[in-house]
This record gives C-alpha cells, structure tokens and sequence, in this order.
C-alpha cells in the first residue's frame, strides 16, 4: 500500500516479519525501550489489549509479529503522532487488528469498555513534569515528561480496562520503582516480574521491565538482570535474540 509521507518522515524497517513504521527525525522516536517491551510481553493468544500512550504504534505493530493477539487498542493523545501511527497501521495492513484512538488516556473510559482487556502495555513517559530540562519540541517533551499523563494516571487507567488476573506491562526507570510499586498495589495491580536492565555488566540498571496482575497473589519474581552491551561494546547475545538475529 503506498502511504503519504509528511515532512521529516521516513519508514523504518523493523526486520520483524516485514513490518514497517513510519518515523519523523525530528520528533521523538521509538527506542530499545520499546523493544524491550514488546519481547517482554508474554500475551495470551486471541487477547484483548490496549496500549497507553502509544506514540507512533512501534508496540502494537511490533507485537503483532510476536504474538497472536486479537484486537489492540491505542491511545495516543498528539493528533499529529495518531495520524502517524495510523498511517503506519495501514501501511502494515493491519487496520483490522489495531485501532489508533487520538484521545486523552484520561478519557480512555469513555470509549474502552472497563474490566474487558486480556493484558495493558504501556510505555510511559519517564519523567516528572518538574523534572530535568523540557525539549522545546512539544512531542518531545510530551514523550519524556509527564506533561500530558502522569504514573498515576497510567496505573489506574490500566487497572480499570483490565479483567480480573489481567495483565499490566510495563518499561519504567529504577529511580521510579517505590512510586510504581506503591501505586500498583493503591489500584490492585500486584507486581509479579520485574527485569532490570543495565547498560553493561558492571553498571547500574538504567530500565525496569514489570508485569502486574490485577487481583493478583502476592509474590514478586525477578528474572535474570538484562545486559545491552558487553565488555568489548557490542551487543549480548541477549539483545541479539530479542532483535531476532544471530551473532
């Protein structure tokens, strides 16, 4: 399908499957954050899910390589990144599989039916909104701070889609990890897995991928540390198999 490419847009292969994503340089791009995520999802097949604050659509059309979802949702609140990530939708012809909604996550109730969805992924912005130096472009600072959403925000819209021993994923920062841990638990999302992800071997860890179960047992599992790079500077091997390539 040939699809219009705006100013500063370009399409990026994503080496999954064939699927492509359009992307804007000067805009804020999907990361390995995101990809880290996606590969951390361990969705059900035929599942219901919504992503919130999908930015241009890199998790559920990625996920749509991995995993044999049914239907996903995205929230995406800039108008002008929607319109990306629904482009980039059509481009993979999947618009009968992922639904761009360009709404405020805050609204999500109003056109997502509660205590309905399988498993909620969600990439948050990391940042307080007094935190740190703002970009002066909008869509960055929007991705990066809370500007427009907040982690409270996040949690308790992802609590309220999701059915009983439903699933929350999400990619945060360590520094974050009391604020997270006492707000799952504030909207009964019970943290089971978290995997720290650290630059190298020797470094602390710079992410946190967790999984929460709604109305879950307590009992918090943590896999095995994630290392990016390895003493020479290249890739683990860990990061090769969630890329899908080989050493």
């Amino acid at each position: 399908m040939e699809i219009e490419l705006k100013e500063n847009e370009k399409i990026e292969d994503l080496q999954c499957g064939g699927l492509r994503i359009i992307q804007n340089k000067k805009w804020f791009c999907f990361g390995m954050d995101a990809v880290l995520l996606t590969n951390y999802c361990d969705i059900k097949n035929n599942s219901k899910i919504a992503d919130l604050g999908t930015g241009t659509g890199i998790i559920p059309i990625l996920l749509s390589g991995k995993r044999n979802y049914s239907k996903a949702y995205a929230i995406e609140i800039q108008e002008e990144v929607a319109d990306m990530a629904e482009r980039s939708v059509a481009l993979n012809d999947l618009q009968g599989k992922i639904k761009i909604l360009n709404i405020d996550l805050n609204d999500a109730l109003n056109y997502l039916e509660p205590n309905s969805f399988d498993a909620v992924i969600s990439n948050p912005p990391y940042k307080l909104n007094n935190s740190g130096i703002i970009n002066p472009l909008g869509q960055k600072a929007i991705s990066r701070h809370e500007i427009k959403c907040t982690l409270e925000d996040v949690i308790s819209t992802a609590a309220a889609l999701l059915k009983q021993q439903g699933r929350f994923y999400m990619v945060h920062r360590p520094d974050r990890l009391a604020d997270i841990i006492c707000l799952l638990r504030k909207y009964c999302l019970e943290p089971k897995h978290m995997r720290f992800v650290h630059p190298r071997s020797a470094a602390r860890p710079n992410m946190i991928l967790i999984r929460a179960s709604k109305s879950g047992n307590s009992e918090l599992k943590f896999d095995p540390p994630l290392y990016i790079y390895d003493g020479e500077g290249n890739y683990t091997e860990d990061v090769y198999k969630i890329y899908g390539k080989k050493i």
